[in-house]
């Protein structure tokens, strides 16, 4: 079927990814709080979709087809509820269920009432039983969700450059959740390579590596190639070989990027950043170090193979570089944005209130 692959999506989005998001945002923190009680959490638990429903004009709620959204111009949705519950220092107070949304259901998937019916029900109930489905009724408007082609995330695409410092450059778009942050690699005139990523630009990539604690030269070179040594890497390494820990890398990305306060506080907060926006779909704690810094160095690999013509460029062009955001995807994306305006409403009219 030609819109089988955009009702799984769906179906994954109302399963999954639904809950994947909450997830991202499930505890809230208030800056104001009432002055007798040390700390205040609200946290979001389940969430789940029902079948649609409508409630009529005198409060009756009834199960609806999509024949009738369709003719009295009313949009086929279903009520969307989640668990929130109030935790004061650290103990819940109290739970309740409530509804955030009216979420549009595709046709033909797992939460429309046509699903699984027969032929002859499907007649019955006004249907055209070829219909296949995947798209929504919005106000009485049958409308369908164009899938958007984009670039592969995650994965370093490395091109020709006619003009400009560097000859190569390597681009890796890191999505994680709302983030998604574009990483450049670069070889400059004088043989080094450069990493640039959010606020970070232009930082040599061995400092990074040294600063995620990856401080042995020797271990840096194993990982980049391991059996010869590349003479590019130990350009870059001897460079560096007098930052010798990972607080004077930290310190010397902190210079570099102009942060100016005590030395303390700058390292803290380059760690934060190296934390939060150097390759985040690979973890967002400090023991994913680690893992980024193996990444970095697979990267570097391919970086170097390229720029000796041991590989070959990649082609954004090419299909097997690009991804399909069928419904479930763009309707993530949407929720998601909501949810965080949700998320900022309630915190402004608890915090009024509080006042």
């Amino acid at each position: 079927s030609l819109v089988a692959s955009d009702i799984e999506s769906f179906n994954n989005f109302v399963d999954f990814e639904l809950q994947q998001i909450i997830e991202e945002n499930k505890e809230i923190q208030p800056t104001i709080i009432p002055h007798n009680i040390d700390e205040f959490t609200i946290k979001f638990d389940k969430i789940w979709v029902e079948k649609p429903t409508i409630t009529e004009a005198d409060g009756s709620k009834k199960n609806i087809f999509p024949v009738e959204a369709r003719l009295r111009k009313i949009t086929y949705a279903a009520p969307c509820l989640i668990e929130v519950s109030a935790h004061i220092n650290g103990v819940q107070r109290e739970l309740f269920t409530t509804q955030i949304a009216n979420l549009p259901i595709m046709l033909k998937s797992k939460y429309c009432h046509l699903k699984n019916m027969a032929r002859e029900e499907l007649i019955k109930t006004g249907e055209d039983p070829d219909d296949p489905g995947g798209y929504f009724i919005i106000n009485g408007t049958e409308k369908v969700l164009i899938s958007v082609e984009d670039l592969a995330a995650n994965k370093l695409l490395i091109e020709k450059q006619k003009i400009g410092v560097s000859k190569f450059v390597g681009r890796l778009f890191s999505e994680k959740g709302s983030f998604k942050i574009p990483h450049t690699f670069e070889k400059m005139k004088d043989g080094l390579f450069y990493l640039s990523f959010t606020r970070v630009k232009r930082v040599p990539a061995i400092v990074i590596l040294k600063a995620l604690g990856f401080t042995k030269d020797e271990e840096i070179m194993k990982f980049i190639s391991a059996t010869t040594p590349y003479d590019e890497v130990l350009v870059n390494l001897y460079e560096f070989m007098d930052i010798k820990n990972e607080e004077d890398a930290l310190d010397w990305i902190a210079k570099r990027i102009g942060i100016t306060q005590s030395r303390e506080i700058r390292i803290e907060r380059t760690k934060e950043i190296l934390q939060k926006y150097l390759l985040p779909h690979l973890g967002l704690t400090e023991k994913d170090n680690l893992a980024k810094s193996y990444n970095l160095c697979k990267l570097l690999k391919k970086f170097i193979q390229v720029s000796r013509g041991d590989a070959g460029l990649d082609d954004k062009d090419h299909y097997m570089n690009k991804r399909l955001k069928l419904s479930g995807d763009l309707l993530a994306d949407l929720f998601r944005a909501n949810f965080k305006v949700l998320i900022g409403d309630l915190l402004y009219n608890f915090q009024r209130i509080v006042k």
